[in-house]
């Protein structure tokens, strides 16, 4: 009677071990491959409880999260021939697991190293100004290479962008030195260019004043007011010479009196 109970029990044990070793569970954003001796079974398991055959199926199971891959620093020479250190992030996320898991190893390690790659070479093709100035340019051209190379894998990549570049100090003092003079030259046009106003200016204001020579006689009173408002010790005062011209005609010189 003991030992009828004692295998009874072993018996629940074992299948009950069983049962445990069977049962999955797979959360919302998971998916189970399942291999049945070693041949794949589809559609994927999950999201939920399912079982599986215990010795006979085996589980992977992967991620449908969206995964944010830094890419490391990448040493890169630009098309105009400059040593820069480039590094970038990309954001990929599986849509078919069973071509993520049967297509490649590693879709991990493969990305990363097709990532680096086309880091490389795309950034090899452009000049260093492109590089600083078009970044949403070539960040679609990197998300557009790298996505039809995993494409195959079951992957998407949706987002490439280049983080940081790394340029030599005496590029960058090189790009100061530049910049400085594009300032200074910016600076002379603006001035020549308010020279020139202020001339054109002026001469349609002689042209005024030529017509109506009152005007010249009102510039000149307010340029008075002007300077008598100034704080100042001692002021000269400019006299027209027309003002003088009828007291140097009343006089008569003395060789015409004898």
């Amino acid at each position: 009677m003991n030992a009828a109970i004692i295998a009874v029990a072993a018996v629940l044990v074992i299948l009950l071990l069983l049962f445990s070793a069977s049962v999955r569970v797979a959360r919302e954003y998971e998916r189970g491959v399942i291999f049945r001796l070693g041949r794949l079974r589809s559609p994927p398991k999950g999201p939920g409880l399912f079982l599986l055959i215990p010795i006979i199926d085996k589980m992977v199971r992967v991620d449908l999260r969206t995964v944010t891959l830094n890419v490391p620093p990448q040493e890169v020479i630009t098309k105009d021939n400059v040593p820069v250190r480039v590094n970038a992030v990309a954001y990929f996320r599986i849509i078919d697991p069973e071509r993520a898991i049967v297509q490649v190893e590693n879709f991990m390690v493969a990305t990363s190293q097709i990532a680096q790659t086309t880091l490389r070479s795309v950034l090899g093709q452009h000049q260093l100004d492109e590089l600083l100035s078009e970044r949403d340019k070539i960040n679609a051209i990197l998300q557009q290479i790298i996505d039809d190379a995993t494409s195959p894998w079951g992957i998407k990549v949706s987002v490439v962008e280049v983080k940081d570049v790394e340029i030599p100090t005496g590029m960058q003092r090189a790009m100061a030195r530049q910049a400085e003079a594009e300032r200074e030259r910016r600076a002379k046009v603006i001035a020549a260019e308010g020279e020139f106003q202020a001339s054109e200016r002026l001469k349609d204001a002689a042209s005024v004043i030529s017509v109506n020579p009152t005007a010249l006689q009102l510039r000149y009173l307010q340029t008075l007011i002007e300077m008598s408002a100034e704080r100042t010790s001692t002021m000269i005062l400019p006299l027209p010479l027309e003002l003088l011209t009828p007291f140097l005609g009343a006089r008569t010189p003395p060789q015409a009196e004898s």
